[in-house]
């Protein structure tokens, strides 16, 4: 791929989103996303680079993320620079085809759409299906677990909700979860 055709490609895609400052560097601005489109020194390799979300908000699943980098992103990448999480992609530019710059830019747009929440999530079912072994490990029953939440939230164990009708929500995200994972914890 040629210089020329970077900014083609990014003007035709993104339209006035796209600043181009030459020799190397695009940026798309847009409402939902920040695209920079960086070239090497050597002009010899492109980097395509979307922020996340700030760092710290990513602390609590950096083992997750960084396992995605094998098993989920396909061509792109996370990474930590500057206190940002970002999405990351990179490829020798004379072997960098347009189909290939298309897939990445989608790729990285999807991470940057999902920030953390697919992170959190694994983590939270994670944290349900030790309670689930635990309670089993007890003896409880389902229900009987269900009753130990309730109990917990109405003691403000859980936080205080006695005032608000997040309690009986809670409960029911509770019972959700439980019911689709019990058969599955062993």
């Amino acid at each position: 791929m040629e210089i020329k055709d970077i900014t083609t490609y990014l003007q035709g895609r993104f339209g006035e989103q796209t600043q181009v400052n030459p020799p190397d560097a695009w940026q798309v601005e847009a409402a939902d996303f920040r695209l920079l489109v960086l070239l090497s020194a050597n002009q010899s390799w492109l980097r395509l680079l979307v922020p996340i979300v700030p760092a710290p908000d990513a602390q609590p699943y950096l083992t997750a993320i960084l396992s995605a980098n094998f098993d989920l992103t396909q061509e792109a990448r996370y990474a930590l620079h500057q206190n940002v999480l970002w999405g990351v992609f990179q490829d020798e530019l004379a072997s960098l085809t347009e189909p290939c710059l298309e897939s990445a830019i989608n790729r990285l747009l999807v991470m940057k759409q999902a920030g953390v929440d697919p992170f959190f999530s694994t983590l939270i079912e994670q944290q349900i299906r030790q309670i689930i072994a635990a309670a089993k490990q007890q003896g409880q029953s389902l229900e009987t677990t269900l009753q130990t939440l309730d109990r917990f939230y109405s003691e403000g164990m859980m936080g205080d909700m006695a005032d608000s009708d997040y309690q009986g929500q809670a409960l029911e995200a509770w019972r959700r979860q439980l019911e689709r994972l019990w058969t599955e914890e062993t």
